[in-house]
């Protein structure tokens, strides 16, 4: 395959503009610094619930898909993960089960760990943390790491064609991961979007990995198949 060819690929990726994406968003900045390369992609933009949506639907190629909606994305390599904890998904204190309507993975979590109260995701989630340090919420990564030791994949970057680029870009981004520096005008952007102290949003990306390994792939496939038993 030519360079033209190579580039002339036509994909549509769903973004999620949430603040544990932002190292993918800069890398993919950069990555298509030809003005060709960015005339081959377009963007649909939503929250997690419409991206898995869209993704199903075939309306995007790539996008980081909800792990509950993942169960075809083969051996996935790159995803949301938290180790332990995440900060940004959380259950809140209430005697009904409320789920997150921009959530997919985190409500069935929930679910799963037999637990009762508000699920809420994403940056607002996050907002709530850190404006709330004395709450009794719970965060859902943590409760699953200590009951099986394992960190929790929210969600994996999955696509619907095969394509040499695709399998690049998630190579390279593995590749360079660690060595992304935001930069400080796009920090200043999405504080502002979000509230959130540009000093606390660094803090919480140290809270957030990307790359699917055994202990990853392990985790997701208990997650799965408890899923299942609940008739997810």
């Amino acid at each position: 395959m030519s360079l033209s060819e190579f580039w002339s690929v036509f994909l549509v990726f769903g973004k999620i503009d949430y603040l544990n994406l932002l190292p993918f968003h800069i890398f993919m900045k950069r990555y298509l610094r030809f003005s060709q390369q960015k005339q081959s992609m377009q963007y649909h933009k939503g929250v997690p619930s419409k991206i898995n949506k869209k993704f199903l639907e075939k309306r995007v190629d790539a996008a980081f898909i909800s792990s509950i909606n993942s169960r075809k994305c083969k051996k996935p390599k790159v995803g949301i993960v938290a180790n332990k904890q995440v900060l940004s998904v959380l259950l809140l204190p209430s005697q009904d089960f409320l789920k997150d309507s921009e959530s997919a993975t985190s409500n069935v979590l929930a679910e799963i760990l037999d637990l009762q109260g508000e699920v809420i995701i994403g940056d607002k989630a996050l907002l709530y943390y850190l404006q709330n340090d004395n709450s009794n919420f719970i965060d859902l990564a943590q409760q699953w790491y200590e009951k099986y030791s394992l960190p929790f994949v929210f969600a994996t970057f999955c696509t619907n064609k095969k394509s040499i680029l695709l399998q690049k870009i998630q190579d390279d981004f593995l590749l360079h991961v660690k060595h992304i520096k935001i930069p400080q005008y796009l920090l200043q952007k999405a504080s502002k979007r979000t509230s959130i102290p540009p000093q606390e949003i660094l803090n919480y990306l140290q809270f957030i990995s990307y790359r699917i390994e055994k202990k990853e792939r392990l985790s997701l496939k208990k997650f799965l198949m408890k899923a299942k038993q609940k008739g997810k």
